[in-house]
C-alpha cells in the first residue's frame, strides 16, 4: 500500500507536468514559427520479488518473474517538427521558410539564435531586424533610398532605387540546417541555441545542396500546433491525473482499514 501511495504520486506528478506543456502548446498557437512539444515518459524502477530467469530448480528457470513497478516520470519534451500553414501577409519584411533551416540572429551578447519567425524590420539605419530589434546574420542593410525590397526564393535580397532601371542585389539570407533540431534550447522569445546535442550548424544558402529550404516573401509561418488534439491530450492527462487520485484514495482506504484491525 506504501508502494502504491508513491507510485500513483509520481503519475499525478508526470501528468501534472504533461498539462504544463499542453498550457505552453496552446498558449502559443498564434506564435508564428513556433513548434509544438510533446512530453515523453519512462517507466521507474523494478523491485525484483522474483528475478525472471532465475532458478527454480537444477533443471529449470522461472519464466516470467515477478516484478513491482514503481511509477513514471516525464523523461523528455520532443519537438514536433512538422510545418505550420503560411499565412499571406502581403508584408516584403515578412519571410517564411518552405522547408528545413533556421533564420540566424545576432544577439546583444554576440552569440547567433535561431529562429522560424520571420516577422522581420528596419531598424533606424536599416537593418534588417527581428521584433526585439536583434539583427540578422549575415547582416543585410537597405539603403534609405529604397522603393522596393525583394527576397528570391534563393535568399537573394535586392531593391530597386530612384533612377535605377535595374534592382541592386544588396545581400543573400543564409539559412542553418541541424543535424537534430530536436537538440535545439529554447530560450524564448521565438529563439533557439544550439547545444552538444543538436550538433554544429550547417550553414548553406536557402533551396541549396545542404537540403535547406526556400524562402517565401510576404508570407508567415504560423505555429504548428493542432488545437483539437492538444484539447483532446488535455483530456487525457486530466483522466490519468484523476485514476491516478483514486488509486492514492483507495491505497489510503485500504490503510486505515488495516490501521483499523490492528488496534
Amino acid at each position: 500500500m506504501f508502494r502504491s501511495l508513491y507510485t500513483a504520486a509520481s503519475g499525478m506528478e508526470a501528468q501534472d507536468l504533461s498539462l504544463d506543456n499542453i498550457a505552453n502548446n496552446l498558449a502559443n498557437a498564434n506564435t508564428a514559427g513556433f513548434r509544438e512539444r510533446r512530453l515523453q515518459f519512462q517507466d521507474l524502477l523494478y523491485q525484483n520479488i522474483v528475478t525472471p530467469g532465475a532458478p527454480s530448480t537444477q533443471q529449470t528457470i522461472i519464466p516470467a518473474g515477478l516484478q513491482v513497478g514503481l511509477g513514471a516520470r516525464s523523461a523528455s519534451s520532443e519537438i514536433i517538427p512538422t510545418q505550420g500553414n503560411f499565412d499571406m501577409t502581403g508584408n516584403p519584411l515578412d519571410l517564411a521558410i518552405q522547408g528545413q533551416g533556421f533564420f540566424q540572429v545576432l544577439l546583444p551578447n554576440g552569440q547567433i539564435a535561431y529562429t522560424r519567425d520571420g516577422s522581420f524590420h528596419l531598424d533606424n539605419v536599416g537593418n534588417i531586424v527581428t521584433s526585439d530589434g536583434n539583427p540578422l546574420q549575415p547582416a543585410i542593410t537597405v539603403p534609405p533610398d529604397a522603393l522596393t525590397i525583394t527576397v528570391g526564393t534563393d535568399g537573394t535580397v535586392s531593391v530597386t532605387q530612384p533612377n535605377q532601371q535595374q534592382p541592386a542585389q544588396i545581400g543573400t539570407i543564409q539559412l542553418a540546417l541541424f543535424q537534430n533540431p530536436g537538440g535545439l534550447n529554447s530560450v524564448g522569445q521565438n529563439l533557439l541555441e544550439s547545444t552538444g546535442a543538436s550538433g554544429d550548424p550547417i550553414l548553406g544558402t536557402p533551396g541549396g545542396a545542404e537540403g535547406l529550404g526556400t524562402i517565401q516573401q510576404g508570407a508567415l509561418e504560423e505555429s504548428n500546433v493542432d488545437i483539437v488534439t492538444e484539447f483532446v491530450n488535455l483530456i487525457l492527462a486530466q483522466r490519468s491525473y484523476e485514476s491516478n487520485s483514486r488509486v492514492v484514495h483507495a491505497a489510503d482506504e485500504m490503510f486505515q482499514t488495516l490501521n483499523g484491525l490492528t488496534t
